[in-house]
């Protein structure tokens, strides 16, 4: 070839290199086929940006990054640009997890714990009565009912759902789950102290039920548990004590047991109308919860004990 037609297909080269340049710049892709999808508003780099802001923030709406970020044609895009791009990166917005306040100190407690009972044989879980309180109300409003309504029908009377203010009232309860048993349910009609812990509770159901069944006791850093009055007369009565963590509800497996029991209160058919007809229906379904729920929540102990040390002591998925 002369020189004159080598330097030609340089020329022609280096257009097409440049076209191609621009194009993937602009639209980011090289075809240039037909399609009937709108042109992208946003460079790769644009994208992998929108992404970077989003991981190192991720409670920043789309929409703050909507107002500061420009398209190619000098606009600004919309929040719905912002969510294609953090989908496309397979990132979803749902709702947070509602954890404890896990500080660096209680973290470093729990991942103490977690390597301490890590290597607990499973015999040992199965010697451990886990105890808790919880409150049970008549009324409880979980944020996830949906209506189906059109335009201007909010406040129809087929769209509106009652609420009943404070929830009715409810009741507070305590109980105790280990492997193979359970103890009945306590129901507690005034503020939990130290004192009523020790009378009502620690004296005449959890001694008994120990030495019975030769367990040992678990219960959380609530005052009232760990008050001196109780140490004491526990320390008396030769009943051995789990030494727990502070903010461990995700280690405990009575907590599980709560939720179960108040899905069966839920589903009852009537719902409990009145604080006795609740009484009644914690007392049924406590007992009517399977035994292998229970178990297997027990069972679970040594693997909750591992995602604690996975998690460096922070948040679970238990």
């Amino acid at each position: 070839m002369s020189t004159r037609a080598v330097a030609h297909e340089l020329n022609v080269y280096f257009s097409t290199i440049s076209r191609l340049q621009r194009r993937f710049r602009e639209f980011g892709s090289t075809s240039d086929r037909a399609h009937n999808r709108r042109p992208r508003v946003t460079t790769p780099a644009q994208d992998l940006h929108i992404q970077h802001l989003h991981l190192q923030d991720r409670l920043k709406p789309a929409t703050r990054t909507a107002a500061a970020t420009i398209s190619l044609h000098n606009q600004r895009i919309s929040a719905q640009t912002v969510r294609n791009r953090l989908r496309e990166a397979h990132l979803h917005a749902r709702r947070p997890h509602r954890g404890l306040n896990l500080t660096a100190v209680r973290r470093l407690n729990r991942l103490e714990w977690a390597n301490t009972h890590i290597r607990w044989l499973l015999a040992l879980w199965r010697g451990v009565l886990f105890t808790d309180e919880s409150r049970f109300s008549l009324y409880r409003a979980d944020g996830r009912q949906r209506v189906w309504r059109r335009v201007g029908e909010r406040f129809a009377d087929v769209n509106v759902v009652d609420r009943v203010a404070h929830g009715s009232g409810g009741v507070m309860v305590w109980a105790g789950v280990c492997y193979g048993q359970r103890t009945q349910v306590h129901f507690i009609d005034a503020i939990l102290n130290a004192q009523r812990y020790h009378d009502e509770i620690l004296r005449p159901i959890v001694v008994q039920f120990i030495h019975n069944h030769h367990l040992m006791l678990q219960h959380d850093n609530a005052r009232p548990h760990v008050a001196r009055i109780c140490t004491q007369f526990l320390e008396a009565e030769n009943i051995p004590v789990l030494a727990w963590p502070a903010y461990s509800l995700d280690m405990s497996p009575i907590e599980h047991v709560w939720d179960a029991l108040d899905l069966r209160i839920r589903q009852r058919v009537p719902v409990p109308a009145n604080i006795q007809q609740l009484r009644t229906a914690i007392e049924e379904e406590w007992t009517n919860i399977p035994q292998a729920t229970i178990n297997n929540l027990i069972n679970s102990m040594r693997r909750r004990c591992v995602a604690l040390h996975e998690a460096n002591g922070g948040h679970t998925r238990y």
